[in-house]
């Protein structure tokens, strides 16, 4: 198996791109972003994509390529990455991957098992008790009935718990269970590269990275995404606590404290999320 592809992986504001930049430049390779949010040409603030210069620097694939408005998930990630690997390994032997997004690594890591069809009358019950009991009760009844998806999943996100409950409840069969079944094989090796900092040190970083979007306008261009706020791509971090302080819910400055704080829970929840994965080579920088 002659062909490599490294996956530099790690929680929110660790510094991934950087040192994915320096590996392609060693490499002399295009890297191929694996991150759910960054792919979406709306979102070029609050999601804290490559800069102009370091695209300029390398070729990235997967970065604004989408429209917030196209209807996107992990499985059809798995389809277009292997596609796009499938091309370009024929022209690079080794190939670099960078992003935080636990399961689109693990769609294109080791394929998504065939989850059944979504039952729509279901959804539509657990997207009314969204709306009228809040993401709360959802959360925890799905930390009754699958602990390990709880636990795993990002639980701010309320697609994902809704998504969770969903398949549990219409199969009976826990959504973790779903998820380990045995995984597919690839036609090239997997090297997987975790960079983590002290804590401290990276809440530092993600504090200080929300009040640079915050000058870079990321007020603004949440309130040029108004009209999609309900849509799955903007119920994320950074843009759902504006939404709140444009709809009078919470004043500008604990906005953005609710951005940080939640930011540094998210990148908590990344790295127990890898922590059970034995092939993830991990560097203290």
């Amino acid at each position: 198996m002659g062909k490599e592809l490294t996956i530099v992986l790690g929680p929110t504001g660790v510094g991934k791109t950087d040192y994915s930049i320096e590996l392609a430049l060693q490499y002399n390779c295009p890297i191929i972003n694996c991150d759910s949010r960054q792919i979406y040409r709306e979102m070029k603030i609050g999601t804290a994509p490559p800069s102009e210069q370091q695209l300029r620097q390398v070729q990235h694939y997967f970065v604004h390529s989408h429209s917030v408005e196209q209807y996107y998930t992990a499985g059809l990630y798995e389809i277009e990455a292997m596609a796009l690997l499938e091309k370009l390994f024929v022209e690079y032997d080794k190939l670099v991957m960078v992003g935080g997004s636990g399961m689109y690594i693990d769609a294109l890591c080791n394929g998504l098992d065939d989850f059944p069809k979504a039952d729509l009358q279901l959804r539509g019950s657990l997207m009314e008790r969204l709306q009228n009991e809040g993401l709360e009760n959802l959360r925890q009844q799905l930390r009754v009935v699958d602990r390990e998806s709880y636990d795993s999943i990002d639980i701010a996100n309320p697609q994902r718990v809704v998504r969770a409950l969903e398949v549990t409840l219409q199969t009976g069969r826990k959504f973790s269970d779903w998820k380990s079944a045995p995984k597919k094989e690839r036609p090239f090796k997997i090297n997987k590269i975790g960079i983590n900092r002290d804590r401290e040190e990276l809440y530092g970083r993600i504090n200080r990275r929300v009040d640079i979007m915050m000058e870079q306008g990321l007020l603004d261009e949440v309130k040029s995404l108004v009209a999609f706020k309900e849509l799955p791509a903007l119920r994320t971090v950074g843009y759902r606590e504006l939404f709140d302080y444009l709809d009078n819910k919470v004043p500008l400055q604990e906005a953005v404290e609710l951005i940080k704080r939640n930011s540094r829970r998210y990148a908590k929840k990344q790295l127990t999320y890898w922590g059970r994965d034995n092939s993830i080579n991990w560097l203290n920088f």
